[in-house]
């Protein structure tokens, strides 16, 4: 059981996931993270990845011993703090890497297909004036994934079907039965497709730079399912705006929600506003998830999914 005014529900939860919090919880809502705390003897927080947490809140709230994010990443929690002050942090891993890996799959399909722009030009009624320009296949080609883990290993499985091969970097070599690639930058000169799927962390900040982007084939896409952070998006935008790669799919942007609107006018990008885990399936169960690791901290038992140190 999970006392009543323990949780502490930080920021905005969409409606469906609101209701099976409620359904299982009795938290306290405090909407404006930057606002001055609430009071309360909390000693937990809920709250979703997409939603920054201010170590200046949690200081105002020294009885919180635990913070549950709703979401795979954790780069939007004070770590450091976390750390010191011997509060743990927990996150829901695992079950949302289906709808993940299915976008991405959707990406690559929308890109180098063209569906969006097939679309267009069959309801505009340009087909009765000529076809559809020529695209690519996805079968032979080599994809490669920055960030082994587990989206990353569910993705290439579902990848091996269509005949391609899959090469990968991280910072160290997995047990898969994929090439590993130590160096970034021959992996981006290798892959037709590179898939990011690493975390947001200091190491992957902008690992995608021009540097790397110059490494890639003129003919190669990127697909961004990963964060914002880890692309440096003024060297992508001239990437793209030159053709010094074929096109690029993001679901994830430096400014989230409002990314910079330069990349509304290419026509060589796909662009979905960080939906990969956006399905009713998906966000019940990391919901759940979250609520679980609740439930064990309040129940003294091992957490779930704790957030390693």
């Amino acid at each position: 059981m999970i006392p009543v005014n323990s949780v502490l529900q930080v920021g905005h939860f969409p409606e469906l996931m609101q209701a099976e919090i409620d359904r299982r919880l009795n938290p306290t809502c405090f909407l404006d993270p930057n606002a001055p705390a609430p009071e309360g003897n909390f000693q937990a927080i809920l709250i979703r990845s997409n939603t920054q947490l201010p170590e200046a809140l949690v200081k105002q709230i020294p009885s919180i011993r635990l913070v549950a994010t709703c979401g795979v990443g954790y780069d939007n929690l004070p770590l450091n703090y976390l750390k010191q002050q011997g509060i743990k942090a927990t996150n829901t891993p695992g079950v949302l890497n289906d709808a993940v890996c299915e976008l991405a799959i959707g990406m690559i399909f929308g890109l180098i297909r063209r569906i969006p722009e097939s679309q267009e030009f069959l309801k505009s009624g340009a087909w009765s004036k000529g076809v559809f320009p020529l695209t690519t296949t996805l079968a032979g080609k080599k994809l490669g994934i920055l960030g082994m883990g587990r989206i990353g290993q569910d993705l290439a499985k579902r990848l091996e079907p269509f005949k391609v091969e899959v090469i990968y970097s991280g910072p160290s070599q997995k047990k898969v039965p994929y090439r590993y690639i130590p160096n970034l930058k021959d992996l981006a000169s290798e892959a037709d497709i590179l898939l990011l799927t690493c975390p947001a962390n200091p190491a992957t900040d902008k690992i995608i730079n021009a540097e790397i982007l110059g490494q890639m084939k003129s003919s190669a896409y990127l697909i961004n399912i990963a964060r914002g952070s880890v692309i440096d998006e003024s060297a992508l935008l001239i990437a793209l705006q030159q053709k010094r790669i074929a096109g690029a799919g993001l679901d994830v942007f430096d400014n989230e929600p409002n990314p910079n609107p330069a990349l509304f006018d290419l026509e060589n990008v796909l662009l979905t506003p960080h939906i990969g885990s956006a399905t009713s399936e998906t966000r019940i169960a990391m919901t759940n998830l979250a609520i679980d690791n609740l439930e064990a901290f309040f129940n003294q038992q091992p957490l779930p999914t704790e957030v390693p140190n």
